[in-house]
């Protein structure tokens, strides 16, 4: 099994927008592993130069007529679309369990669901993009504002959500007009290529393509001269590179990047029902979710309470059927030196579940330093941090001491407290007494290290579209 680019319509050997003449095929592939087993299942084409300049070409070719549809042509495309991914979700739930190890009742009640709803808020989204009102700013001349699209966008999705990643990201940039060459992760990319089949259904040809490959295909994308805007979700350290890299073009950046959620919990809540819902919310995806609750503060008042309440609903989580595996082993080893590494204590796991596949036991520790590595970063994990803290100010402190600022939530009764701290909070996002949802009409980005740029809401479709002022002289 070799997965393969998608380009211009169709899939490799890929077709040369301008010439029509097939390009050549390239040979090199990256293995395709199976984090349950570990196995190697198949190869994916890492895509060069020749593969990324054709889908840039196609996707320049497209533009030209899609960004001149009006938004009811857009809009009807996209609900086409949503409907193709309702009517193929177990095709597109196989692909992505093959390749994260997912939990299958997961994919298909949860994540497939969320990615069909906000396909179709963007569809109609596309028909309700505002601006200020025309008139008169100055004597003799009438102004107003245009909302165009951008051009053609080069976006990289990471591989904790490989679907729902690709969705979030050309939902809005499809939905303002402009064309997408997407590079998945190189571990995961069959449901994107899937997603782009799909769209060869409803969409015009070169409108989505997809060029799978490594980080150098990545880097090959982002400094192509064409594309005006680069959109990436992943790691802080990606987010760097694509920044430097696109500033040497003056593109435009959307960074969606890594985060370390704080999780504030005071001493008047009720101490298991809290507990059960941060250990849901931390352990989601095996913790390998941006905004995953697993840094929790506790107020010293029930900290030795609160922590035996985390061991008691971590150690009811069963790897394989509450959460699935680590996506690679490379990942098992980063998140095992980090726990190794700690001064904390270990009170529930902190080692590799069973002999085959990269699960990691469900962990809480305690007793960690503000410094620690462990605090510090994102371990991307099943893995709860605790510490504790004294004062409403001390919590604070403690949840914002680190680079990065996309998530948060507070956990008490007291909703006067709760409404003062969420405008403490350095954090793109704030839940109160929940952790994790999200709505498809709400803005989900970050601060600080977590980057910039929101996805979904209609921030997230501005975001992909440029404004300009026409002024008409009387």
């Amino acid at each position: 099994m070799i997965v393969a680019n998608f380009i211009n319509g169709t899939s490799a050997p890929a077709t040369d927008a301008t010439t029509g003449l097939p390009v050549e095929r390239r040979t090199e592939t990256s293995p395709l592993v199976d984090p349950a087993t570990g196995a190697e299942f198949g190869r994916a084409v890492v895509s060069r130069e020749i593969e990324v300049n054709s889908a840039v070409a196609a996707a320049a070719e497209a533009f030209k007529t899609w960004s001149r549809t009006t938004p009811g042509e857009r809009q009807l495309a996209l609900l086409k679309l949503a409907d193709l991914v309702e009517a193929t979700a177990a095709e597109i739930a196989d692909a992505e369990i093959r390749e994260t190890g997912k939990i299958r009742s997961v994919v298909l009640g949860e994540e497939i669901p969320q990615c069909v709803d906000q396909i179709r808020f963007f569809a109609g989204a596309a028909r309700a993009l505002g601006t200020a009102a025309a008139g008169e700013y100055l004597p003799g001349a009438t102004s107003y504002q245009r909302r165009e699209p951008v051009g053609v966008i080069a976006q990289i999705t990471p591989w904790n959500y490989p679907l729902m990643m690709a969705v979030w990201k050309i939902a809005p940039a499809l939905a303002a007009g402009n064309t997408v060459v997407l590079k998945p992760a190189d571990t995961t990319p069959s449901s994107s290529v899937l997603l782009a089949a799909l769209a060869a259904r409803v969409l015009p040809a070169g409108v989505f393509n997809v060029v799978l490959g490594d980080r150098d295909t990545g880097r090959l994308l982002v400094e192509h001269p064409v594309p005006a805007m680069v959109s990436l979700t992943g790691s802080t350290r990606a987010g760097v590179e694509v920044a430097r890299s696109a500033a040497a073009t003056v593109k435009r950046t959307h960074l969606e990047l890594g985060g370390n959620a704080p999780v504030l919990v005071f001493d008047d809540v009720d101490v298991a029902s809290a507990a059960e819902g941060i250990v849901g919310a931390a352990y989601y995806n095996a913790g390998q979710d941006c905004t995953a609750a697993t840094r929790v503060l506790v107020h010293a008042g029930v900290h030795d309470e609160f922590v035996a309440a985390l061991v008691k609903a971590a150690s009811a989580q069963v790897p394989g059927t509450d959460f699935g595996p680590l996506n690679s082993q490379a990942q098992l080893d980063r998140v095992l030196g980090l726990l190794s590494r700690s001064s904390g204590t270990i009170h529930c796991g902190g080692k590799q579940h069973g002999s085959a596949g990269f699960y990691l036991e469900p962990t809480v520790i305690s007793g960690l330093a503000q410094d620690d590595e462990l605090v510090q970063e994102e371990a991307f994990a099943p893995v709860i941090t605790v510490q504790s803290f004294s004062s409403d100010d001390e919590a604070i402190e403690l949840a914002n001491g680190v680079p990065q600022g996309l998530a948060s939530s507070i956990w008490t009764r007291d909703t006067s407290r709760a409404a003062a701290l969420t405008a403490r909070l350095d954090f793109g996002i704030v839940w109160v007494n929940t952790h994790g949802l999200v709505a498809s009409e709400m803005p989900h980005g970050g601060f600080g290290a977590s980057g910039y740029g929101k996805d979904l809401s209609m921030h997230g479709l501005e975001d992909y579209t440029r404004v300009k002022h026409v002024m008409i002289a009387h």
